[in-house]
């Protein structure tokens, strides 16, 4: 039963030290089309789950051989948040990391339980996926064991931000023929207006579904979409380069970072290298400044 994995290499979040808190099955209260594990019953619970002393006891083990990583992640063969003794585990990984930053990766159903978002107060990053802010299309992809009502769902996670200390980054996965539409990122764009996050990372399928009918969306039309999210910095998560370079004159890459800030990431790979110069001197004079995002750098208009 392994309990801790990595270090791997996050796209989103730089050195991650995995520690699953359902290593025997999955457990999961969603059965999202779009799940890189096979599909399984939901279950509101985590069966069997390792004791917080299993956990410390491997996680100091993991630390010792590897060093400090940026991030030690919380998450699960299914759902983390689901685990029995969230609270305690916290607090003794805080007790004993040094420079990382703690991070979950849920699916956000936590948003629901009081008790749930008290405990992630105490972390440093907390990722909630919200892969649609209509009610129907958010049941057709998410599949949830409970129905929670999407209205209550954004005012908690939207409070949640305005206390949380740390970072809260939002995901959106896309499929084509839900979610990829101008009207479903309108109604993120209000829902994240709300709720208010440090990051937005939107992506698609890049692994193998466990249900055929989740069908990826081109990154062209990824990108296409990501700009009409304008209420919080957006990162594209490809494991491409974008389809176009992009060669901007001063006037046009400060207009580009009044509607939306580009990561670093993106322009490195978009801009051309006369646009790299111009930003380069953008950032030089004060007008333009290097913002980190939960791990991920964007810049932005001063």
């Amino acid at each position: 039963m392994a309990i801790i994995f990595g270090p791997v290499a996050s796209r989103r979040f730089g050195s991650s030290l995995g520690i699953d808190l359902s290593p025997e099955q999955k457990c999961c209260n969603f059965d999202c089309l779009y799940c890189e594990l096979a599909p399984a019953k939901v279950r509101a619970n985590i069966a069997n789950p390792p004791s917080v002393a299993q956990v410390i006891a491997e996680l100091k083990k993991a630390i010792s051989t590897h060093g400090a990583t940026d991030v030690i992640t919380l998450t699960a063969n299914g759902e983390p948040t689901l685990y029995p003794y969230l609270k305690e585990l916290i607090t003794q990984i805080n007790a004993i990391k040094s420079t990382q930053k703690v991070l979950i990766l849920s699916n956000g159903s936590g948003a629901m339980d009081k008790g749930i978002l008290e405990s992630l107060k105490e972390l440093d990053i907390v990722k909630f996926s919200l892969d649609s802010a209509d009610p129907l299309t958010y049941r057709k992809i998410d599949r949830t064991l409970a129905k929670p009502d999407l209205s209550t769902l954004i005012a908690n996670m939207s409070q949640f931000a305005r206390e949380f200390k740390g970072e809260l980054v939002m995901e959106v996965l896309v499929l084509e023929g839900l979610n990829d539409s101008e009207r479903e990122f309108e109604l993120l764009n209000t829902a994240f207006g709300k709720i208010k996050p440090a990051r937005v990372d939107i992506s698609t399928l890049d692994r193998p579904p466990a249900y055929a009918n989740a069908k990826a969306i081109s990154e062209e039309r990824l990108r296409e979409l990501a700009p009409i999210i304008t209420a919080a910095p957006v990162f594209v998560a490809t494991r491409k380069a974008p389809a176009s370079i992009k060669e901007l004159s001063k006037s046009e890459i400060l207009k580009l970072l009044a509607l939306r800030p580009q990561s670093v990431a993106d322009v490195e790979s978009g801009f051309c290298e006369s646009s790299k110069e111009i930003l380069k001197s953008l950032l030089n004079s004060g007008r333009v400044a290097i913002h980190t995002c939960a791990g991920v750098e964007f810049y932005k208009l001063k």
